[in-house]
């Protein structure tokens, strides 16, 4: 099996669908479209995928309904109509996907869901419960509330922060082009598609081009960085038609469609070095030889039950140091737990967490997912 069937066929992917797709270039929903690709999510989730749907089009959906030919530069009025289509894009979604006999959910984020520690765990751990009732989710960025200082810019990105945040296989963002050429097709006609690269290889930024068209903020070039965005945390990204037909499960039965970003790392790796390197320690956790032993030699998750004492004061979501008896450094995770919580459960048994605290986020102290070992 090539490199490129194996990362087509892993089990996770986000699949990003551009406005321009979605609304049949502004002249409302594209209801047959959105049909279409949701009969093909159905039918990979029987394959056995586990599916994120992000979905631009709200902002242009409601530019349609309030009679706007031109998109809003002010952020109000951006508000309002992604409010005002947003109902629209969701009811289209769910009628849809009723027909197959599957659960949605919609997931509305910010950049500073994200950006904030807890937040980050918080909707990292609501989007797992969904994948593992079998519900697909149906992410957009929070457009009604969003500021320019903390919006994503466009939802390529946020395609690539989501498949970052549930350690996805494959980001497969659908546009209205064929993939990324070696030049800007707009001005040369004679360029030609790239059917595979790394997605961190010199010159793409050149060869995107500008941005996009007037209902999107995105364009080739904002889906290249989402592309290297993504393959921080070991993603690859294809970039192909949405148009095509059945373009979906022709991807994943390893036809060659669109372009295909290749990671430097495997996600695994990739993760650990972002939490290694890219965030600072707010604690230290003393655990107990049974606790160094299994985290050293099993590759498990941190239980409360094997931690001895707790220094600094951390709150759900940030990152700690974990030290064995003598004060050397064990491992480094994102905890589950703020210092207070910590204090209170450390050295119990995980059924017992309810009982000390009255609710249960985590049976994990830090999960092996969030825990590097030095």
């Amino acid at each position: 099996m090539t490199t490129r069937q194996q990362i087509i066929r892993s089990r996770r992917w986000v699949v990003k669908i551009g406005s321009a797709l979605l609304t049949n270039d502004g002249r409302g929903l594209n209801q047959q479209g959105i049909a279409n690709w949701v009969e093909q999510l159905a039918a990979l989730r029987r394959q056995g995928y586990e599916l994120i749907l992000v979905s631009s089009g709200a902002v242009a959906e409601g530019m349609s309904r309030l009679g706007w030919g031109k998109r809003p530069s002010a952020l109000h009025e951006l508000q309002a109509a992604a409010a005002v289509g947003q109902m629209g894009l969701v009811q289209t979604y769910e009628s849809c996907f009723q027909r197959h006999d599957m659960h949605t959910a919609q997931v509305l984020l910010t950049h500073d869901d994200l950006s904030n520690r807890g937040r980050y765990l918080n909707a990292r751990s609501t989007l797992r419960t969904l994948l593992d009732l079998g519900v697909v989710p149906i992410i957009n960025e929070n457009d009604t509330v969003v500021t320019d200082e903390i919006r994503f810019g466009d939802n390529d990105t946020l395609g690539a922060l989501v498949a970052n945040l549930l350690e996805a296989e494959l980001l497969v963002i659908l546009t209205d082009q064929a993939g990324m050429c070696d030049r800007d097709p707009r001005q040369h006609p004679d360029a030609k598609l790239l059917h595979e690269t790394s997605a961190n290889a010199p010159g793409l930024e050149e060869m995107a081009g500008g941005s996009g068209g007037a209902l999107g903020r995105g364009g080739m070039l904002t889906k290249v960085r989402a592309a290297r965005l993504a393959a921080r945390s070991g993603s690859a990204t294809v970039i192909a038609a949405g148009r095509e037909d059945n373009v979906l499960l022709r991807l994943a039965a390893g036809e060659q469609l669109g372009t295909l970003f290749l990671p430097d790392q495997q996600p695994i790796a990739a993760r650990k070095q972002w939490l290694a390197g890219h965030l600072q320690v707010r604690g230290t956790l003393t655990l107990d030889a049974g606790a160094v032993r299994v985290l050293r030699e099993s590759g498990k998750s941190l239980l409360p039950v094997g931690v001895k004492g707790v220094k600094g004061n951390f709150l759900r979501g940030e990152m700690v140091t974990c030290v064995d008896e003598a004060g050397k450094e064990i491992a480094r995770g994102l905890v589950n737990y703020s210092a207070q919580e910590t204090q209170r459960i450390l050295g119990e048994p995980s059924n017992r967490i309810e009982a000390l605290l009255g609710y249960v986020d985590e049976p994990e102290l830090i999960n092996r997912d969030n825990l590097i070992l030095c």
